[in-house]
């Protein structure tokens, strides 16, 4: 036999959630073709020596949507061993967007105005392939970009031909290959929008259609949100993916053992899975709804004040002598993180079986949560091999086989014969995160070699020339667990 790629001597983790067997891996034409003590040539040999191969680490949330039109050699994602990223999350996306002279806030997150061009969901589908990205992208839709299409105020709910003109943009992208419907109920362009909105739009998913919400509370009020993301999901028969599950505010710390429960008697009932990030903090733009003195605000940018970015607010509003409040409203519009969540909450949800990884890392950020670079590697070095939070293949099975069969990606997310040569080599004993608060834009360490398709397109120093990745569309039928 003759490989394009042979991996001699690795542990592979085949992303099942299985303990690691050592032996060898062959690609041939962008595939898996044969795994085990494999005999021989090929192209390119790489010895292992031990080291990990696991399939390509799949970010099932992220906000890179005009990101990989921009920068498609993504080093962010690459240098973590991500793969395959979901796009159009939190109810915000690229497409499809009718051009506008602004964009509502959090959509601004994503890019300039200018670079909402996409009003059908095909036209950002056949930029993404020009752009030639070096990772998959999948995409959801945005009900707040529906709504910011065919809504004059956001602060309202849609009326019957509103609704109706949303329901059919939703129906077409979904013809064109996105993966579902997202929601942003929390936030100020989506929370006037009822339930009854929000049912009746997902009522044209198909049953392998997906529903991701950023739910409308994830604060005192976060039970009765997840009882709503469970009614849309029962009301429309779509898999409901609960966004970075977290218990926010130090009045809700402790309460994952009660939203686990809720999970639990959920998926008892529906499918029902969620994602979270491995930190104890959040990062969006600034809202006023959450600037509290409870637990510390870092401001990573504003636009009026930019030279308050890399500050704490409560700083700032020492500073200038002014009330917490009134200097949030000062730094307006601007972005932040905080530091809103218990670390025990933050494990107890990590280790839950039902739980994927997802980065939710806002690349357009000047001073972006260091979960943008990392993510992945945070929870192999310091939740795997430090906190012994669970063992090795269970932490891959979370960023690969899981989000692989639960966001509906075809052969992606498991080493099998015939599937896309999707795969990480990385060292157990090295790998970590480098990124932090302060230096948040840091490649991490221990990723030795990522392969996408088959191509090889980081080598563990830099990004290659290569650009081996695809727009994923969703696979017809009803793929989910």
């Amino acid at each position: 036999m003759r490989y394009d790629l042979l991996i001699r001597d690795a542990l592979l983790l085949d992303g099942s959630g299985a303990s690691g067997t050592r032996g060898d891996l062959g690609v041939i034409d962008g595939r898996i073709a044969a795994l085990g003590d494999l005999a021989g040539e090929a192209a390119t040999v790489i010895e292992a020596g031990g080291r990990a191969l696991s399939p390509g680490f799949i970010d099932v949330h992220t906000h890179d949507d005009l990101e990989v039109i921009r920068h498609p050699a993504m080093p962010s994602k690459l240098s973590q061993g991500v793969t395959t990223i979901v796009v159009g999350n939190c109810g915000i996306s690229a497409s499809p967007v009718r051009p506008t002279d602004a964009v509502p806030d959090p959509m601004n997150l994503l890019g300039e105005p200018d670079e909402f061009r996409y009003p059908r969901f095909a036209d950002y589908r056949r930029a993404v392939e020009a752009a030639r990205p070096a990772l998959n992208v999948a995409a959801l839709v945005g009900h707040t970009a529906l709504r910011q299409n065919h809504m004059a105020q956001l602060d309202r709910a849609a009326s019957d031909a509103e609704l109706a003109a949303m329901r059919a943009q939703l129906r077409e992208s979904i013809a064109d290959g996105a993966l579902g419907l997202s929601t942003g109920l929390a936030y100020a362009s989506a929370f006037a929008a009822p339930e009854r909105e929000v049912l009746e739009l997902t009522r044209d998913l198909p049953a392998d259609r997906l529903y991701a919400t950023h739910l409308r509370d994830e604060f005192a009020g976060i039970v009765p949100a997840l009882d709503e993301a469970r009614a849309v999901g029962r009301h429309s028969g779509a898999p409901v993916r609960v966004s970075h599950l977290k218990c926010a505010g130090i009045d809700n710390w402790g309460r994952s053992r009660e939203v686990l429960a809720w999970l639990d008697g959920a998926a008892r009932e529906h499918d029902v899975a969620c994602d979270c990030y491995p930190y104890a903090a959040s990062a969006s733009t600034l809202d006023l709804k959450q600037v509290t003195d409870a637990y510390d605000i870092l401001i990573t940018w504003s636009e009026p004040h930019p030279a308050q970015g890399g500050r704490m607010l409560a700083a700032i509003a020492a500073e200038w002598n002014l009330p917490l409040m009134e200097t949030a409203q000062r730094l307006q519009p601007a972005g932040a993180v905080y530091f809103c969540m218990d670390e025990e909450d933050v494990r107890r949800i990590l280790r839950h079986p039902l739980t994927m990884i997802g980065s939710d890392g806002l690349p357009r950020d000047p001073r972006p949560h260091p979960r943008l670079w990392g993510t992945f590697p945070r929870v192999l070095g310091h939740y795997v091999r430090e906190e012994a939070l669970f063992p090795l293949h269970e932490a891959v099975h979370k960023m690969t086989g899981l989000p692989g069969s639960r966001f509906a990606l075809p052969g992606r997310g498991l080493l099998r014969e015939g599937w896309h040569a999707d795969l990480v080599l990385f060292d157990p004993a090295r790998v970590r995160d480098t990124a932090d608060y302060h230096e948040p834009v840091r490649a991490a360490e221990g990723i030795d070699a990522v392969w996408v398709n088959g191509v090889l397109a980081y080598d563990g120093r830099a990004v290659t020339d290569a650009r081996g990745g695809r727009f994923l569309a969703p696979a017809a039928g009803n793929p989910f667990p």
